[in-house]
């Protein structure tokens, strides 16, 4: 059993649980072989073989694209939530209270009917 120091751990998802450097295949006499997805090094008994299957590997690099599309499209919905903050209307506002603009005059909709239902028109308005 040999313990193992890393120079960098980085928190995030990838296809491998670790990625070991020269330093690591250096002190091992580790062999990778990326075309066959296999590392071969000494052992007691004869050599020692890790291996992964293509499937495995094409699973895993199928999630990181999903991962970094997911990661990108945050960073663009940031940058859009910013820019579109900026000119958004007052929130803070209650939906009620709307005060007319002065010139407003009030109409009775149907002047036969006395109801008392009314609308409000501009007075200001220009004549187009």
């Amino acid at each position: 059993m040999e313990t193992l120091t890393f120079e960098a751990v980085v928190g995030f998802h990838r296809s491998y649980h670790a990625i070991l450097g020269r330093p690591c295949y250096a002190k091992f006499m580790v062999v990778p072989n990326y075309t066959y997805l296999k590392l071969k090094m000494p052992g007691p008994c004869g050599v020692i073989t890790i291996g992964s299957s293509f499937q495995h590997a094409y699973q895993c690099e199928v999630e990181s694209c999903k991962l970094t599309s997911a990661v990108i499209a945050t960073e663009e919905l940031a940058a859009i939530r910013e820019e579109t903050a900026e000119g958004a209307l007052d929130s803070n506002r209650a939906a009620g209270s709307f005060e007319p603009a002065e010139g407003v005059k009030e109409v009775l909709v149907d002047p036969e009917n006395s109801t008392d239902k009314k609308v409000r028109v501009g007075t200001t308005l220009s004549p187009k």
